[in-house]
């Protein structure tokens, strides 16, 4: 694969540009500082232009000057410290310190996902800041942070998918050199990380890519701007410069897993999908570092074939994130039932959700008036992401109100407990686990005054299905952005502290339990009644040596119901309705036998560990 940007030679004091521009008569390498010179590039068949220069090393800042009549920076820049539209910088990777020679990754059945957005989740909304946290998330038992897109984008605020050079870092966060202090010190403690990629699309402000080649196409349209060119012309340089994105975050950042932004963004009819490219070389390079390193795509396809073997006529990822059970869960907790939520509200939708992963897979979509989907029940659990809140289902709402501000407290921890109790990976977003007020709204800081206007416009016009009334905070303005920061300090006290405590309950019993840390899609069981509202979940290990059941309650009165388990007798693990947790009170028993009739309090999770007879 060639090496594309600024490639440093400390043996010769040298560094070699290359750049991908079968579309422009000259282009030359414009020193700007130190100093300021230029140098001419050659040409080869492809279209690639290369150039060696001495004396050329780390710091060096840098544009290309195409056709002799205009300065752009390196599509394939490692950084851009003066932002989107100035110089790129030329960075050594190999002057970084690591100290984490041996960590290896984890397996992907150890995932427990925390989705966090660097410019909001700290005072500082610096990498450095994040690092005095992840001692809160360890004991909390997450197991891997998930940083929204770090790519440069224009200004200093963004949620990351306006980024337009897919190597580099972005300069307000704290560049290369802080995002690697942040993953080293992740990986101190024990934790991987992912990183939110998009390769379905680039920002519209500071992407110069169309002026050096064929990257977009307009055969197709997304929602976002111009398609990439994964299968027209010249498609090839495209597709590698991608599938080295992808490697380079693995490489030069040690980062574990790569999470794909909006795939059904991507279109690709090549008889090998560029999906295929990414997760094999992805894969490649954990095999050839003995790290364990991941791909885990977002779609709304609920197709199957993304996550299945290759050999099987799949794509080979690892891992995607599951909407369906996000939207079964979220419109029995609220009853909103309006734009994509009108596919969903039945308790059945639920427990189809835990017994396959898929709710759709096949059966006809209302909201899309035609079939969606298909089958994913034989695929392992460990494939499929769950959660009651990210970073799309706050910040996507019209004013970016999280699940506190929409349902009671008893509701929201009865939406912990399905999700970390699930036989799946659990995501949390930012703050949901000592139940942050503050909303996470959509903010940008475009320097384009036609582009602001198109972003107001277009927020305004994304709102229609759900007939919300009012307006949308301002995306441009700074107050919306300083509105989506934590408040740490509520931690710590009161009923945030008591949620806390509930997070870190059932991420214990996550972890203890046998039959709760295995995640065996063949070994749970769901079922559930639209009339009491209610579903309950029984979870075995293989060898039937641990057995749990949880009752939901997602009614708003008391419900009695049967509890049916094998052991001897069974004592209860939690009860959400607890005192302890800033709760009415329990009405199930501590301890009952293998067939017992249980109360649960309204909106509550009850769980029972069974005990096993013991043989003659």
């Amino acid at each position: 694969m060639i090496a594309l940007g600024a490639q440093v030679d400390r043996r010769t004091a040298s560094c070699t540009f290359r750049v991908w521009a079968p579309l422009r008569e000259q282009v030359d390498v414009h020193i700007v500082a130190p100093g300021e010179r230029i140098a001419p590039m050659a040409r080869d068949e492809r279209g690639y232009w290369q150039t060696t220069m001495q004396g050329v090393g780390p710091g060096t800042r840098y544009f290309y000057r195409l056709d002799n009549d205009r300065d752009r920076p390196d599509p394939a820049s490692r950084y851009q410290p003066e932002g989107v539209h100035g110089p790129s910088e030329v960075v050594d990777h190999q002057t970084f310190r690591w100290k984490d020679r041996t960590w290896k990754g984890l397996l992907l059945k150890k995932y427990v996902i925390y989705e966090l957005h660097t410019g909001t989740f700290t005072p500082e909304g610096t990498f450095e800041a994040i690092i005095p946290r992840l001692a809160d998330l360890k004991d909390l038992g997450v197991t891997a942070i998930e940083l929204m897109p770090v790519s440069p984008f224009p200004g200093t605020r963004n949620w990351g998918y306006d980024g337009v050079y897919p190597f580099a870092v972005q300069h307000s966060y704290g560049g290369p050199d802080g995002l690697k202090r942040l993953v080293d010190a992740c990986h101190g403690h024990g934790l991987a990380v992912i990183l939110d990629v998009v390769y379905n699309h680039l920002g519209p402000e500071g992407n110069y890519l169309g002026e050096y080649g064929p990257y977009f196409t307009d055969r197709y349209r997304t929602p976002w701007g111009q398609a990439i060119n994964f299968d027209g012309p010249n498609a090839n340089e495209v597709r590698a410069s991608v599938v080295g994105s992808a490697l380079a975050w693995c490489r030069d950042y040690h980062i574990d897993a790569l999470r794909l932004d909006a795939i059904h963004g991507i279109f690709d009819f090549s008889a090998r999908h560029i999906l295929q490219d990414i997760g094999a070389a992805v894969h490649a390079e954990g095999r050839t570092g003995k790290r364990r390193l991941h791909v885990m795509p977002e779609s709304d396809l609920n197709n199957v074939r993304i996550i299945s073997p290759l050999a099987q006529g799949g794509y080979g990822l690892d891992a995607q994130w599951n909407d369906d059970f996000h939207h079964a869960l979220r419109t029995l907790l609220t009853g909103e039932r309006r734009g994509y939520y009108e596919d969903f509200g039945r308790i059945a939708d639920l427990v189809t959700a835990y017994r396959d992963g898929f709710v759709y897979s096949g059966r006809y979509s209302v909201h899309r008036k035609r079939d969606h989907g298909n089958r994913s029940a034989d695929r392992p659990a460990e494939q499929f992401v769950v959660f009651s809140q990210n970073h799309d289902q706050v910040g996507n709402r019209m004013l970016g109100d999280r699940l506190i501000t929409q349902v009671s407290w008893e509701a929201l921890k009865l939406a912990a407990a399905c999700v970390i109790l699930s036989p799946y990976l659990p995501l949390l977003f930012m703050g949901e686990e000592y139940a942050e007020p503050a909303p996470f709204q959509y903010f940008v800081s475009h320097g384009d005054q036609g582009l602001i206007e198109a972003v107001r416009k277009g927020r305004k016009e994304e709102f229609r299905a759900f007939s919300w009334e009012g307006e949308p905070p301002d995306p441009q303005a700074e107050e919306t952005f300083q509105r989506s920061r934590l408040s740490w300090e509520l931690r710590g006290a009161g009923k945030h502290a008591a949620m806390l405590d509930w997070y870190r309950a059932l991420f214990e019993l996550r972890r203890r339990v046998s039959a709760l840390a295995s995640l065996s899609r063949e070994h749970c069981s769901a079922s559930g009644s639209e009339e009491e509202r209610i579903v309950t979940v029984r979870r075995t290990t293989s060898r039937g040596s641990s057995e749990v059941f949880c009752a939901f309650n997602f009614s708003d009165e008391e419900r009695s119901l049967t509890v049916r388990l094998s052991g001897m007798d069974a004592r209860k693990l939690c009860d959400s309705a607890d005192e302890r947790w800033r709760g009415p009170g329990a009405t199930a028993p501590e301890r009952i036998g293998p067939r017992a009739r249980i109360t649960i309090r309204p909106q509550s999770a009850v769980v029972y560990a069974a005990t096993k007879r013991k043989h003659a």
